[in-house]
């Protein structure tokens, strides 16, 4: 998933210290080195001022350990209880998600005593942010305007084949290197590294989004060495990739009608009338007319449709969205648009990194069609019932139609030999929806599914819901699972959902993002990013 540079909170963290040969996992003998082997220094932040960061190598190629090494980039919050329950890693998801904001995040979200007892540690992996090498294929790849995603006529069709290939020519040349040790079981391996460094001989992990198929493979690569299991929003892993992509082409247009049932809801305060069908019929009218002529000679179609797809994500940016949303259908405020685009569509360097990795590894790690046929068909399938995404992210994922490098075969995650892992999943998620969670948990034999009925946001816990929160509080602090009180074969805990937001009072404005930006979820979401 890309990071959208108006919503990321960034760590602004300096990297610092360096720890040099690592032993790979296959050549450590399950011997985990000294701590003592990483150097921390401060990186605090104003919202993180405890916040430490290191530096650690690890092989390119695992199969030769002995071979060039690249640098992994860490931070920590410490542990300050007298007994530690070990390392919490955490990730954010992507692939392409800086990890580094996440540790702080965690240690300030959980309670106090809770993450007392934890050093808890971010990490960018192979290819991301303050890692290095890091990967950006193509500088502003994503800049306005791009060619419009629903190809009307075979022009637009190829304008958009000859840029997603050009995108991977380019990361071939670029990175030739690299490309081939660029996936989720090398960055699993990493994850290994991370741990022997920490001289800790087994890990807590902590992932939302993609960062649950990582830890997923992690524990089927290293099952010995987990400790402790969260997983967030949980990856279909038996749809790597390309299929788990065309189910979130349907989740994510379920996700935009019930963004319009809700401007409907409040009409009186957004005027775009009371059908949910008439004001989804106004957005694509809108869609429509930034087509032929693009609000400020900036925001075309797929502009358009990178603002709104954060609500897809977070309904806390539902209030924002409408205000923008409104402005230009009932007043023609083509500047509203542009705001809202810079804010919660624009890319930056970030972005650019997140993509260049999100494309490495998804590409590389399963098999995508090379039969353009085969994707322009599905396309305009799911079009047909799904139009509100489907072509954007066609567009998005297809550089891996001619990706440079020969494609692996997915891990199969199925796991018994796992103490107790505690898996979250929001009925209505678009970005991995609901039956990913429910596969993850039958593949992760002895898991408990906690669902939070009826929620649609991504990335559901420590954002406010203190149902989930508890599960989640228990697990760490005791290692605890819910069993079987869940309303189906498959849950083992409901909770309910977190309500919708509430449009801005009378008189005010959600232009600042105030409503979006009011509980830990819009941090979490800045860091989950937009994508994955």
């Amino acid at each position: 998933m890309t990071n959208r540079s108006g919503i990321l909170f960034a760590v602004g963290a300096t990297v610092a210290g360096l720890m040099t040969g690592v032993p790979s996992p296959a050549a450590a003998d399950g011997v985990a080195p000294s701590a003592a082997q990483l150097t921390w220094t401060g990186c605090a932040t104003k919202s993180y001022p405890t916040l430490q960061c290191s530096t650690v190598r690890t092989p390119l190629n695992h199969d030769d350990p002995s071979g060039r090494s690249i640098t992994l980039a860490l931070s920590r919050i410490p542990h300050t209880a007298k007994a530690s329950q070990g390392p919490l890693l955490v990730n954010p998801g992507g692939p392409g998600g800086s990890g580094l904001a996440m540790a702080g995040f965690v240690a300030a979200s959980l309670p106090k005593e809770t993450a007392a007892q934890y050093d808890v540690i971010g990490f960018d992996p192979r290819g991301v942010g303050k890692s290095s090498p890091a990967l950006n294929c193509v500088p502003k790849y994503f800049g306005p305007r791009r060619p419009d995603p629903v190809p009307l006529d075979l022009r637009t069709e190829q304008a958009n084949r000859d840029r997603a290939a050009s995108f991977a020519a380019a990361c071939g040349a670029k990175y030739p290197d690299l490309l081939p040790y660029m996936d989720t079981v090398s960055t699993a391996k990493d994850l290994d590294v991370i741990r022997q460094a920490l001289g800790s001989p087994q890990i807590n992990y902590f992932g939302y989004s993609y960062g649950t198929y990582l830890g997923a493979v992690y524990a089927k690569l290293f099952p010995q060495r987990v400790r402790r299991l969260v997983l967030d929003s949980n990856v279909d892993p038996d749809g790597v990739w390309y299929d788990d992509n065309i189910g979130q082409d349907y989740a994510f247009d379920a996700r935009q009608k019930a963004f319009a049932a809700w401007i409907a809801k409040h009409d009186s305060t957004y005027g775009l009338g009371s059908d949910p069908a008439k004001v989804e019929a106004a957005w694509y009218g809108m869609s429509e007319a930034v087509r032929k002529e693009p609000a400020g000679g900036t925001v075309g179609m797929s502009e358009l449709q990178d603002t709104f797809l954060p609500g897809g994500y977070n309904n806390g940016y539902w209030p924002y969205l409408a205000d923008a949303f409104a402005a230009y259908v009932n007043h023609k405020d083509q500047d509203a648009l542009v705001r809202a685009y810079k804010k919660l569509g624009a890319v930056d360097d970030k972005g650019d990194n997140g993509y260049s990795v999100y494309a490495a590894v998804q590409c590389h790690d399963a098999e995508w069609t090379r039969d353009w046929n085969t994707w322009r068909s599905d396309s305009w399938k799911v079009h047909g019932k799904a139009p509100f995404y489907t072509w954007n992210n066609t567009w998005y994922n297809a550089p891996c139609a001619s990706w440079p490098v020969a494609p692996l075969n997915p891990v199969q995650v199925s796991n018994d030999a796992l103490p107790p892992a505690l898996l979250f999943q929001a009925t209505e998620d678009a970005a991995t929806p609901y039956e990913g969670g429910v596969t993850m948990h039958r593949r992760l034999r002895g898991s408990s599914l906690v669902v939070e009925q009826g929620g649609g946001n991504h990335g559901i816990t420590l954002s406010g819901n203190k149902c989930l929160d508890r599960y989640l509080v228990d697990y760490l602090d005791k290692g605890t699972v819910p069993r079987g009180n869940g309303s189906g074969a498959d849950t083992d805990a409901v909770c309910p959902k977190s309500p919708d937001p509430e449009p801005p009072a009378a008189g005010t404005s959600a232009k600042t993002l105030r409503s979006a930006t009011a509980d830990g979820g819009a941090v979490l979401h800045g860091m989950l990013g937009f994508r994955g």
